[in-house]
């Protein structure tokens, strides 16, 4: 039997903690068996066997980081010795789609990872006729490129076809860049008193991702005042409805979500994605949206916004919000968005402008609403709720005057939510 590694669990994992072994030592491993619950930087999911034989060996115990490919565990068949199981290619692991808590046949399974230099067999390719082994992201890549894999070397255990193996249809697209070089920037050492607080996944991951996208996008920043009057009184309004019969209250946040579904739906440059040789204009509104957690920061996903109403677009933000702050999301809850909202209003934040998230083309930073002195159409000076919108976008892939579009479409919406409510 192949050596057990840490896999790849989502699209930016590089290491892992293994929160909990659900087997010991000397426990006999039956293929769909759950050998433990894995700690990514965005969930906690269960890993299953795909392999019989004996739990020989456990290298990383609980609470243990290993990172992505790093040997985690070894099961032996009858017979065989840890010796030979070096020989042969690591196990073919993965995961349920659901978190630690959940589990089901049908369960979404995710890359395995890259065996290190020294554990490498030469890949495969598989013949004509036989059955492809590729995990579920590779399949699912080629399946959106139009690429078929037959014919396609593996590089993952024993020849599967990871998601890195798939050829881009047609030509590829460049890699960025990298940053050039700087002067080395270095904390002043921790002092008696200070606190040293150990880098979480979920940190590393933001510092990377943040760190790539100002350094390799074109930022380009743009901001609107939007008249909020109408909004905080047709939520009133609502609220006090939905109150007498008992449902959830709305809040300003989900009028600001299915405005920004709307807008981009009619103004798909702005949902869209750079691609090295062209740009991806998506035809649905996969909106992500920005949830503080204990560690960081989430970004779970409401897929087709554009086709939910006002109580759909409060009910799947809760809902994913919820299972965000307690690590309960699914891998695919928290990839695939096309167009993010970030909202700092209730922290009494009037403005700010945020870091676009990678390879979305477009962040939206919404404000508090603030009372001030406006002028009205009559000339006089009368007291008014205004809301600042921040866009900061990614300049290879929308102008100024697009960005521009799509804020007035969105300011329009905010400012007559009744266009947007059926």
């Amino acid at each position: 039997m192949p050596l057990i590694t840490m896999p790849k669990l989502s699209d930016t994992m590089s290491e892992g903690t293994i929160a909990r072994w659900k087997k010991k030592k000397g426990d006999t491993i039956e293929m769909g068996d759950i050998l433990a619950d894995i700690e990514t930087d965005k969930a906690t999911m269960e890993m299953e066997a795909f392999d019989e034989g004996v739990l020989t060996e456990i290298y990383v115990p609980d609470a243990g980081v290993a990172k992505v490919g790093d040997k985690i565990a070894l099961i032996l068949a009858e017979g065989e010795s840890a010796e030979s199981s070096e020989e042969k290619p690591k196990a073919d692991l993965t995961t349920k789609a659901a978190p630690a808590e959940k589990s089901g046949k049908d369960a979404a399974k995710s890359e395995p990872s890259k065996p290190s230099s020294s554990e490498k067999s030469a890949p495969a390719a598989p013949e004509s006729g036989a059955r492809i082994k590729a995990s579920p992201l590779a399949k699912k890549i080629a399946a959106e490129r139009g690429v078929t894999l037959q014919g396609v070397q593996g590089t993952g255990p024993g020849g599967r076809i990871t998601s890195k193996d798939v050829p881009a249809a047609g030509s590829s697209a460049p890699s960025a860049a990298a940053a050039p070089a700087g002067p080395k920037i270095e904390a002043k050492p921790a002092a008696e008193g200070d606190t040293k607080v150990p880098l979480s996944n979920m940190r590393k991951v933001i510092a990377e991702r943040l760190l790539a996208s100002k350094t390799q996008i074109p930022h380009f920043y743009l901001s609107v005042e939007v008249d909020a009057a109408a909004l905080t009184r047709v939520r009133k309004e609502l609220n006090s409805a939905n109150e007498a019969g008992d449902l959830p209250k709305l809040t300003i946040n989900d009028f600001i979500l299915l405005a920004v579904s709307r807008a981009a739906h009619a103004n798909p440059a702005v949902n869209a994605a750079w691609a090295g040789d062209s740009i991806i204009q998506y035809a649905g509104v996969n909106l992500s949206v920005a949830v503080s957690v204990d560690d960081g920061l989430l970004t779970p996903v409401i897929r087709d916004a554009q086709k939910l109403n006002l109580k759909e677009i409060s009910a799947s933000v809760k809902d994913l919000a919820t299972r965000a702050r307690s690590k309960k999301l699914k891998p695919e809850e928290f990839q695939g968005g096309t167009i993010t909202v970030s909202n700092l209003g209730a922290y009494g934040v009037d403005q700010f402008y945020a870091i676009v998230n990678p390879p979305q083309a477009i962040i939206i930073a919404v404000g508090s609403i603030v009372k001030k002195p406006v002028v009205n159409a009559a000339g006089e000076i009368v007291v008014g709720e205004r809301m600042t919108l921040a866009l900061s976008g990614d300049h290879r892939v929308v102008d100024g005057a697009v960005g521009a579009t799509f804020l007035a479409s969105l300011r329009r919406l905010i400012e007559n939510p009744a266009l947007m409510l059926f």
